[in-house]
């Protein structure tokens, strides 16, 4: 139980990592489109060929408005935060959660059976 614990907390902190660097890529890409970026330089080539996969859909769905205005890195944005909440957090919660649970089985291990025994009486009571 530990074991599982342990990867999806490895699992949900490697995601954290990951959506945090498409944050900044994202915002990096924003603020230099706001120049005229060479769109010969490796920098730029990198961070377009990075996030075009993520924008280009929201682009689809939301042309830009009055003057070329873009709204994909915005909306980008805010389903890369929520995915940072929503997903990475609660894989990082649960596998806490499971290993307080299974710590708390080593340390008190009549606690816990006791635990059991009182969920499984209740299930058969109520599905008798």
């Amino acid at each position: 139980m530990i074991a599982i614990a342990n990867i999806l907390f490895g699992l949900g902190q490697v995601l954290d990592l990951l959506l945090t660097t498409f944050l900044i890529l994202l915002f990096v890409r924003a603020i230099i489109s706001w120049v005229n970026p060479d769109p010969y330089n490796p920098i730029v080539r990198f961070l377009i060929a990075s996030t075009d996969p993520i924008l280009r859909p929201i682009q689809k769905i939301i042309p830009p408005i009055g003057g070329g205005f873009d709204l994909s890195p915005l909306i980008a944005l805010l389903i890369i935060y929520f995915l940072k909440a929503a997903l990475a957090q609660t894989l990082i919660d649960y596998a806490l959660q499971m290993k307080r649970q299974a710590q708390f089985a080593l340390s008190y291990p009549l606690g816990a059976l006791a635990q059991e025994n009182t969920l499984s009486l209740i299930v058969k009571t109520f599905y008798q």
